[in-house]
């Protein structure tokens, strides 16, 4: 089954963040690469990590590709053919952590934001001073090789800006594989400030684009969020926030208390939410919760 009749017939539960996974598996991700990293050095504990999201009820795995690009490879001496391979492999070890599970899995090909590769905490922000020509540029050679290692979907996720959404939403035309669009908010507009209203109506004619939405976000913003891009695009929506803690670049450390609940997914379903699940300190305890209150996850659940 291809993954927008997937959609079509019931929500389906994401997996959720793959960093906090692979730390309370005793993985140091402190370099600008992130979880990235592993896919060079440890590529069989990223194939574990989404293992365990599969194990608790997750249907659809997002790769460790966030923070992969040829050009942050490239600063840490790894050439544009092995940087291919690696953007092969993150598939590739998604779909393996899912197989012989007796259920349909799906495998969703992430590519984060320019911010994402600069490792500053500018992802937040958005507003990089480059064109949307420039971040088109950037993000098609990696998108390009992700469509052609095969995902069902490329999870164009953490988005800060309206820039870097046009910029996606070229940058993904033609490539033959349906796209998701997730921004990063902060109430009621994008990390840059921008409307999520005007935001979200980007998305409402590419064709190539299956569903709209938010992650990485408190959990109180994305409510809200849910509504509104059912109402402005008229497209399934996708849901996955963070813990509620707040990430602090500085110290590269999480602060606060946690927020998700479980009990959120109904609400963010009647919404119009059909991809739910959760970002950053969302582990796979929580996922299994998910699932349970969708009804959806193991075979019999």
């Amino acid at each position: 089954m291809r993954f927008a009749e997937a959609l079509a017939q019931r929500p389906l539960v994401l997996d959720g963040g793959l960093s906090n996974q692979l730390e309370a598996a005793g993985h140091d991700l402190s370099d600008a690469l992130w979880s990235a990293r592993l896919l060079a050095d440890e590529p069989a504990a990223v194939e574990a990590a989404h293992r365990a999201y599969y194990e608790a009820g997750a249907e659809v795995a997002v790769t460790a590709s966030y923070q992969a690009t040829y050009e942050g490879f490239a600063r840490h001496g790894i050439d544009a053919g092995r940087t291919r391979e690696l953007l092969y492999l993150s598939v590739e070890l998604a779909r393996r952590a899912g197989a012989g599970l007796g259920r349909e899995v799906w495998v969703a090909a992430s590519a984060g934001p320019y911010g994402a590769m600069l490792a500053d905490g500018s992802e937040y922000r958005g507003r990089y001073g480059l064109s949307v020509d420039a971040l088109e540029r950037f993000h098609r050679p990696r998108l390009e090789t992700l469509a052609a290692a095969g995902p069902d979907v490329l999870a164009l996720e953490t988005v800060p800006d309206t820039d870097e959404a046009r910029a996606l939403l070229r940058a993904v035309r033609g490539l033959g594989v349906p796209a998701w669009l997730s921004y990063s908010v902060a109430g009621d507009r994008t990390r840059a400030g921008q409307p999520l209203r005007e935001a979200f109506a980007l998305a409402a004619d590419a064709d190539e684009v299956v569903a709209v939405g938010v992650n990485c976000c408190s959990p109180q913003d994305a409510g809200p969020a849910v509504a509104l891009a059912a109402r402005i695009t008229g497209k399934p929506v996708v849901v996955y926030p963070n813990s509620g803690e707040t990430w602090d670049a500085m110290t590269r450390s999480w602060r606060g208390p946690t927020r998700f609940s479980a009990g959120q997914a109904q609400a963010w379903r009647a919404a119009g939410a059909r991809l739910i699940g959760g970002c950053c300190r969302v582990g796979p305890t929580t996922i299994a919760e998910v699932a349970r209150e969708l009804g959806a996850g193991r075979p019999g659940a």
